[in-house]
């Protein structure tokens, strides 16, 4: 049995085909090819616009000329994590599912159903006729992942509906209206390279099987930070023992929790065992702190060859004190939606090459005044630790609005569809909604999609009887949207 023998069909072959062609952020061209040949082989009006956007139209059903004009919405790009055993190529590679009693997930990889599934809901609706709909437009946004590339640039007037329905959110019975907005934040450290003395060990400490998951959707469950975990270890190395850092390197997305970090370290050879001692004590008061959210955390140090070369220690030094003192994690709760993060950073990446120490962090808030607090924050420690902080790819939150004719018509259907009341609610993760609505500020938008579980890592997972409800519900919604 494969994914294509799922109900409903129309929707599980339509992410099928998804899954055989590469979508990491920033390489969509296969993609975009796919969707454009999809569209045109089904008849629909299709095209891409200058930023590779897709955009396919669907005339109303006979009888329904007279609705409102509804936007379909999703991203064509995944993420794409996997585990260290995976010789997986994201450009070149299908992704390998596996059905699991009532999920699928994929082979070490990321899924892709963070978008792939709500695109494919949106293509089932434009091939099925007996769905009952107004005007639709889909839209299928470029680079959604490492910038909202697709929605920033979208163009106003482009889109003729005003109805947004966003299929992005991964929480089955919950209708999103609100989003966090975000801010990235990259600190650059400078550093010489020095020559390795005489009688250095070389090793490589590693740690692994983090859980890591979305920035926005899992921030909260207060998971171990790979990059953290590494500097806690370095710290007292640097300071007491004579090590040097030959390399660092963890995270590679900035909306993922990094789950693997590494560091290439040299060890004066009469510190060797109070290093490894060090190193082992730390991880095990690590293990036992986040024994509850990553039970799975490893470590590994393994003896290498010692580097010929080593990065400058004071520049070093400064740059694990500042990872250390950085924010990482919640940084607030909201206090009038319960269970809602409002503010949080998720220190992303660390990079050491070319002379540079770069760290990325992405800050989300469903506050602006908070979100550039946090900023200022910083600013400030990375400064102080002798770095120079840059920010980028800034933008506002989506606020919520409770009282919109659509917001009734979607909880209406769902007590019909699902027979109980439908949670209304918002998201601390990032959606193009926040943007694109500000391009298009009479439009109506909401949130919805099955459940997913664990996106932005190789244990991402989609429930497939939610698939099936979700279809049904979004079927109902489409036939009774309002007249103009």
């Amino acid at each position: 049995m494969t994914i294509k023998d799922l109900n409903p069909t129309i929707v599980w072959n339509n992410f099928y085909g998804l899954t055989q062609i590469p979508r990491p952020s920033k390489h969509e061209g296969k993609v975009q090819e796919y969707l454009l040949n999809w569209g045109l082989s089904h008849s629909l009006e299709t095209f891409r616009d200058e930023t590779g956007n897709i955009i396919i139209r669907k005339p109303a059903t006979p009888g329904f000329e007279n609705r409102r004009g509804v936007i379909l919405q999703g991203h064509m790009d995944m993420v794409p994590q996997k585990t260290s055993d995976s010789n997986h190529d994201f450009l070149t590679d299908p992704i390998v599912t596996i059905i699991d009693g009532e999920w699928v997930t994929a082979d070490r990889t990321t899924l892709g159903a963070d978008n792939g599934i709500g695109v494919a809901l949106a293509l089932a609706v434009l091939e099925d006729p007996d769905v009952k709909h107004g005007p639709i437009e889909v839209l299928v946004t470029y680079d959604e992942e490492t910038g909202m590339t697709g929605a920033n640039e979208l163009r106003p007037g482009v889109l003729k509906g005003d109805i947004l329905i966003n299929l992005d959110s991964e929480d089955e019975g919950e209708l999103c209206v609100g989003c966090a907005g975000g801010l990235d934040a990259t600190a650059d450290f400078k550093y010489r390279k020095y020559n390795t003395p005489k009688g250095m060990l070389g090793y490589k400490v590693t740690v692994k099987g983090l859980q890591g998951g979305h920035s926005g959707m899992d921030i909260s469950l207060y998971r171990a930070n790979a990059n953290k975990v590494i500097a806690r270890i370095l710290l007292p190395l640097l300071e007491q023992y004579g090590v040097k850092v030959v390399d660092f390197t963890g995270g590679s997305l900035r909306n993922a929790i990094p789950f693997e970090a590494c560091a290439e370290i040299l060890v004066p050879e009469e510190n060797k065992k109070a290093v490894l001692d060090t190193v082992n004590e730390i991880f095990a008061s690590v293990k036992a702190e986040f024994i509850d959210s990553d039970p799975s955390a490893v470590l590994y140090v393994d003896a290498v060859p010692a580097a010929p070369k080593f990065i400058q220690g004071s520049v070093m030094l400064r740059a694990v004190k500042a990872i250390l003192a950085c924010p990482a994690g919640v940084v607030r709760m909201s206090r009038t939606m319960e269970g809602l993060t409002e503010t949080s950073t998720n220190l992303a990446i660390v990079r050491t090459q070319r002379g540079h120490i770069t760290i990325h962090s992405l800050m989300r808030s469903a506050v602006d005044s908070s979100k550039a607090y946090l900023a200022e924050k910083m600013r400030c420690l990375f400064s102080l630790a002798g770095a120079e902080i840059s920010f980028s790819g800034g933008y506002s939150g989506w606020t919520p609005k409770l009282d919109t004719p659509m917001n009734k018509i979607m909880m209406d259907q769902f007590q019909k569809v699902y027979g109980k009341p439908m949670k209304i609610m918002a998201t601390h993760g990032g959606l193009e909604c926040a943007i694109m609505g500000a391009k298009y500020p009479a439009w109506e938008m909401v949130s919805i999609g099955p459940t997913i579980k664990y996106p932005h890592s190789p244990d991402e997972k989609v429930n497939v009887p939610s698939v099936a409800r979700t279809w049904d519900y979004l079927k109902a919604v489409l036939e009774n949207v309002p007249e103009k």
